[in-house]
């Protein structure tokens, strides 16, 4: 997943980036509300953490225009304020949850899972395709009786491919989907990754096909 923390609280804001990368997320940071708008112009993301009280404005301005322009992409609200009536105003406006500070990063964590996993309609943190289950959960790919532990990235790309079967991806997108403004991001990178993914896949009815000229799709085995 690709995530937008729009924080200004540098402190703050650097664990929560660490935190999420270290869950193989690809983190964009912008402490202002015009950076973030900035980011927004060039990248797709699927999740926005958003802080209220900003440099130069209001996050619940931001929030409410996303919504009003038909962006759909989800929105956590970070916020200090823990009145029923400010948590219902959020919402109200269209933020898919809210988390208040202080607070736990697994609970962050676990609040980001059940976004997504709404936005995708899935009622939990599996997905499978041909009888192999990649659990995003615990990280690992089951088929058969074999169990593998992916890599953070390793899970991240696959995860890609088990939301789309059949769909082409091209090296681009998914540079996109897996890497910040802030990494160095080449397609051998992703080469390296796929390469990886079809030796963990071995054995399994899911296969990664090279579309030439194309990218990748996953496929039966």
């Amino acid at each position: 997943m690709r995530y937008l923390l729009i924080e200004d609280n540098q402190k703050l804001a650097g664990a929560i980036v660490e935190r999420l990368q270290l869950d193989g997320h690809a983190v964009d940071h912008a402490d202002r509300l015009d950076a973030a708008s900035a980011c927004m112009d060039v990248a797709d993301y699927d999740l926005i953490l958003l802080d209220i009280m900003l440099p130069d404005g209001d996050g619940r301005d931001f929030l409410q225009n996303q919504r009003r322009a038909a962006k759909r992409t989800p929105v956590i609200v970070i916020t200090a304020r823990s009145a029923v009536s400010d948590r219902i105003s959020l919402l109200d406006l269209g933020a898919d949850d809210y988390i208040t500070k202080p607070f736990d990063f697994a609970e962050l964590e676990a609040r980001c899972r059940a976004v997504l996993r709404r936005q995708g309609g899935a009622a939990d943190n599996q997905k499978t395709f041909e009888g192999t289950v990649l659990n995003l959960t615990t990280g690992e790919l089951q088929f058969g009786e074999s169990t593998t532990t992916l890599r953070n990235r390793e899970l991240r790309l696959l995860e890609v491919f088990f939301a789309a079967p059949g769909q082409v991806f091209s090296k681009s997108h998914l540079i996109d989907r897996m890497f910040s403004f802030s990494d160095e991001a080449s397609e051998n990178a992703i080469e390296v990754y796929v390469a990886r993914l079809r030796k963990r896949l071995e054995g399994s009815g899911a296969r990664i096909e090279t579309v030439r000229g194309l990218g990748y799709r996953m496929i039966p085995a």
